[in-house]
């Protein structure tokens, strides 16, 4: 909805002159469109949570220092995750196996879990999958997340969305990330593609903004000016971009589209 308002015609953010304040929710949002929201004055709130927890969970609390910023480094912290809600009685980034939590790093991964009267009771008619989610007390989300040095939690991805090219673990955010910082680029999914070398490396589907042009070459080059070359697609298929009708993106059908070992969602 961000990137539609973005690329909406010019005419029609004339008279928009005061401050909007917005919610950005559901995937973790590209840095590139938080910047240039705020470069149009609309400050967005990021919200984070699933069907499960019964809406937002975690909301990305704007700090005052932040506003010193340069806008790259503003646009880093409120991408983030943030803190837990009120209504939620905890919330952790904790090792799935051990439940211990994650050091404060900002590197060490863990799942994102919770506990509080705002989760659901279970999965109706499910028994098996609803113990599974509540495996050891706590509500697992599914989403492998960071803890960084001010307890801000930052998602890095989905765990069936992680690459792991060559045995190094690549986050498909952060390569869409890059392509969004395209001027060509309207949308962007990196999801993984067998690799006979690696295992698997990312395989990047991009839908174009409407006249403009970029070609696979272009687009991998802009990758590898912003990415450690071992997270650069190796593959760029152009078109649209298959969506839900609230405008997600349905990975599920990348992967099958790219013969991913997790085609099934």
């Amino acid at each position: 909805m961000h990137n539609l308002l973005l690329n909406a015609p010019a005419e029609m953010w004339e008279g928009i002159t005061h401050k909007v304040k917005a919610y950005i929710a559901g995937a973790a949002p590209p840095l590139a469109t938080i910047e240039a929201m705020e470069h149009r004055g609309v400050e967005l709130t990021h919200v984070y949570g699933l069907t499960e927890t019964y809406g937002p969970a975690t909301f990305c609390m704007r700090q005052e220092e932040w506003c010193a910023l340069a806008p790259r480094q503003a646009a880093e912290r409120l991408g983030r995750q943030g803190i837990r809600f009120v209504t939620e009685d905890k919330t952790r980034v904790l090792q799935p196996d051990t439940l211990e939590p994650v050091p404060w790093d900002g590197h060490t991964l863990g799942e994102v879990m919770f506990r509080g009267n705002m989760m659901m009771k279970g999965y109706l008619k499910n028994p098996k999958a609803t113990a599974e989610a509540f495996a050891g007390g706590w509500f697992h989300s599914g989403d492998l997340a960071a803890v960084e040095p001010d307890g801000y939690i930052k998602i890095k991805d989905r765990k069936k969305d992680i690459i792991i090219s060559g045995g190094e673990n690549i986050s498909s955010l952060e390569v869409e990330d890059a392509l969004y910082r395209h001027p060509g680029v309207l949308a962007a999914a990196v999801v993984a593609q067998p690799d006979p070398v690696w295992g698997e490396s990312p395989c990047a589907f991009v839908e174009l903004k409407p006249s403009m042009e970029a070609s696979e070459g272009e687009l991998i080059a802009h990758c590898r000016a912003n990415l450690a070359h071992y997270k650069v697609p190796t593959r760029v298929v152009f078109g649209p971009l298959p969506k839900t009708s609230t405008g997600k993106i349905q990975k599920y059908l990348l992967r099958q589209r790219s013969h991913s070992a997790e085609a099934i969602e």
